[in-house]
């Protein structure tokens, strides 16, 4: 008898045996197999058909056949006995009625199940462990003892279905034990338990919080060990064949998910090896791009964003220099659009911006010539342009700026920040425009040449800058009227625990109403009146136009001081008082 394994092979070839159909009617089935016997099966009924249509042909019982043809007696194997059936058909709808069964009973996944799948998980290890060490020359003694961990292993994705059962999983010591498999001689068992981390610790999983901590927590006892082995892992696979490079795809998601977590990206950063790791990675030559340079300049980008200390680490590290020198290809080229050169490209841009936000960063910035390749960009590039621009905002914002402002001014890009305000920009830009104007009017030394030269562009041509900068805030004042008044009508109907819980929901309305660029012009808008007498008659006169005045620059920081009057620290402290003595001249 045919095995099952035989009976489905080649599914796309004809076949002249009864494909299973259990609805369909006994009788219909011998007549399907009576036709494929003695008729034309692929004709579809056509022999009767012809026959009947067939005037000569003398209308009864079919004649007995002729002395010289023997008929045909019936299979041995019972080929037109029973329900009309061949045995092999039997065997396989016997197959498919077993598997529905199972289907209809499936296994119940609760404690007791992952209790169970525990006791084997760790049976599967102790016996491999045990087998390796008996037999370390004869693979073939532990081989299959490897294929049952490796099975076993896999097995454990399910619990991603179930979230719930995390803390059990985790009480029963399995995530050490899991964790140890990174170490494991044969890399796919390493790899395997490195997929496995990386999907139960997913987003994606519909985890509650407190499940989710349960399993992170469990690792985070062993964080030394987990980072260890995930470096260790990054160092020995090798990234030409496939399946070491999917085991690197998931390491650098399992650093993905924990980074989550800031405290823990705090830890990777400084107690491991990865930040080196990840720098010497997205450094490697490759042509087109692979996505594992591609996540691992993504990765960086996390843990810089989520830890001060590792945005300093980077520095020490020379990492500034190194990112410059990474962009500098794209200065006057674009990455194919769609590809993954092209979020390889923001990801480097989002490092350099998440390291210029500190003082390290910016001296390290200004030292590696930075805003120049920018200028160049803001020129020249095209992708790039947007990103250049955005990074130079940072660079030269907050207390610590003054040297990237100074350089801006030195390396002639007053000219191509005014000028990029001049002309019709999407929203984003021109909110990093006007933050750049604003960081220098901020940082630079007064009486300084360079303070000098940047108010001065702001009287060229007849005040042109200041007239398109009332125009800019003509557009988006409206915008946040609008939306506090849709708001005002909110608060009305809501308690004080509705509208503390729609608290930021509303100001994020308010900031995509354009709040913070209106914010940034008026603070702009003071500082000339305060600096220039002939700026400041133009600015009223302006104002005048809408019957507006000074006041309502003056409310719009009044609002802003308002904002940081429960700030901690003195992070805020040189704004406020900026701030302060702005509206004194308002």
């Amino acid at each position: 008898m045919a095995s099952i394994d035989d009976l489905f092979k080649k599914p796309g070839l004809p076949s002249n045996k009864r494909k299973p159909n259990p609805s369909r009617d006994k009788h219909e089935v011998y007549k399907s197999i009576k036709l494929e016997t003695n008729g034309d099966a692929k004709g579809k009924g056509r022999t009767i058909v012809e026959d009947a249509e067939d005037d000569d042909e003398v209308a009864g019982p079919e004649l007995p056949p002729d002395d010289g043809d023997e008929a045909a007696p019936d299979d041995e194997e019972g080929r037109f006995f029973g329900g009309g059936i061949t045995n092999d058909t039997a065997d396989v709808l016997d197959f498919i009625d077993e598997r529905e069964k199972d289907d209809a009973a499936p296994e119940k996944i609760d404690s007791a199940w992952v209790r169970r799948l525990a006791l084997n998980f760790e049976k599967r290890i102790s016996k491999n462990a045990e087998l390796r060490a008996k037999y370390e020359d004869d693979p073939q003694k532990f081989m299959g003892s490897e294929a049952d961990l490796d099975s076993d292993l896999k097995a454990l994705s399910i619990l991603s279905e179930h979230p719930e059962l995390y803390e059990e999983f985790a009480r029963l010591g399995c995530v050490s034990s899991l964790v140890s498999l990174l170490s494991h001689e044969n890399t796919d068992i390493a790899i395997g338990a490195v997929e496995i981390i990386s999907e139960l610790t997913d987003e994606n999983v519909e985890a509650e919080e407190a499940e989710w901590d349960a399993l992170v927590d469990a690792m985070e006892q062993l964080e030394a060990d987990l980072l260890d082995l995930l470096t260790q892992n990054f160092v020995r696979l090798n990234e030409d064949n496939e399946s070491d490079r999917n085991g690197v795809y998931h390491a650098l998601s399992v650093l993905e998910n924990l980074s989550s977590r800031s405290a823990l990206a705090g830890r990777i950063g400084q107690e491991t090896s990865i930040i080196p790791w990840l720098l010497t990675r997205i450094q490697q030559l490759e042509s087109p791009i692979h996505q594992n340079k591609q996540y691992a300049a993504e990765v960086l980008a996390i843990l810089l964003q989520s830890s001060q200390s590792n945005r300093k680490r980077l520095t020490e590290l020379h990492g500034v220099d190194l990112l410059l020198q990474l962009l500098s290809t794209y200065r006057k080229r674009d990455p194919i659009k769609g590809t993954e050169e092209e979020e390889y490209v923001e990801n480097v841009f989002d490092c350099l911006t998440c390291i210029v936000d500190e003082l390290e960063g910016k001296q390290k910035f200004v030292e590696a010539e930075g805003v120049e390749l920018c200028l160049i960009m803001l020129k020249e590039g095209k992708m790039s342009k947007p990103r250049a621009l955005r990074l130079l905002d940072h660079a030269m914002g907050g207390k610590t700026g003054a040297k990237v402002c100074e350089k801006l001014v030195d390396a002639a890009g007053l000219k191509v920040i005014f000028g990029m305000l001049m002309k019709k920009q999407e929203n984003e830009t021109t909110e990093h425009v006007v933050g750049i104007i604003a960081s220098l009017l901020q940082n630079l030394p007064g009486n300084s040449a360079g303070r000098i030269r940047t108010l001065a562009k702001f009287m060229e041509k007849d005040y042109e800058k200041i007239g398109k900068l009332i125009k800019l805030r003509r557009d988006y004042a409206p915008k946040v009227v609008k939306v506090d008044q849709d708001i005002a009508r909110d608060r009305a109907v809501l308690d004080d625990d509705d509208r503390e819980a729609m608290a930021d929901e509303w100001f994020s309305r308010r900031l995509d109403a354009g709040l913070f660029c209106l914010q940034t012009i008026d603070v702009v808008l003071a500082w000339l009146v305060a600096e220039d007498d002939g700026a400041r008659s133009r600015i009223e006169a302006l104002l005048a136009d809408r019957d507006e005045s000074l006041a309502s620059i003056k409310a719009t920081i009044q609002e802003q001081l308002q904002s940081m009057a429960n700030s901690d620290g003195n992070q805020d402290q040189l704004p406020k008082d900026i701030l302060g003595t702005l509206l004194q001249f308002l």
